[in-house]
């Protein structure tokens, strides 16, 4: 696997997410959460509504967790593992995240 260039770190808006492209072609969604600074990817791809839509939901805490609420049926899935808060046997992929001279990479 390598790391892959998604985006400017400047093209995002802190405490949303954004719908990249992977090496592999998966949709991605990347979060830059605004109070720490970090940047999480997880798939945008909800399992539930079979659409491609996580990247557009909103992030929350959530039982002590850093969720990311699927605006579809408002499942939340943890930032850090993509597990569904409601639905222990539902976890998203999740994918590794950096960014590196002011651009944001994934490992997909």
């Amino acid at each position: 696997m390598n790391w892959t260039k998604v985006c400017k770190k400047d093209m995002m808006i802190r405490d949303t997410g954004l719908c990249v492209k992977g090496a592999n072609g998966e949709h991605i969604a990347v979060f830059w959460e605004g109070a720490t600074d970090q940047l999480f990817a997880i798939s945008n791809q909800c399992p539930f509504a079979n659409a491609s839509v996580l990247s557009r939901g909103l992030l929350a805490e959530f039982s002590g967790k850093l969720t990311v609420a699927s605006p579809v049926y408002k499942q939340h899935f943890n930032l850090e593992t993509g597990e569904c808060l409601e639905d222990e046997n539902v976890t998203l992929k999740t994918y590794r995240v950096r960014e590196n001279d002011g651009m944001v990479e994934v490992m997909a």
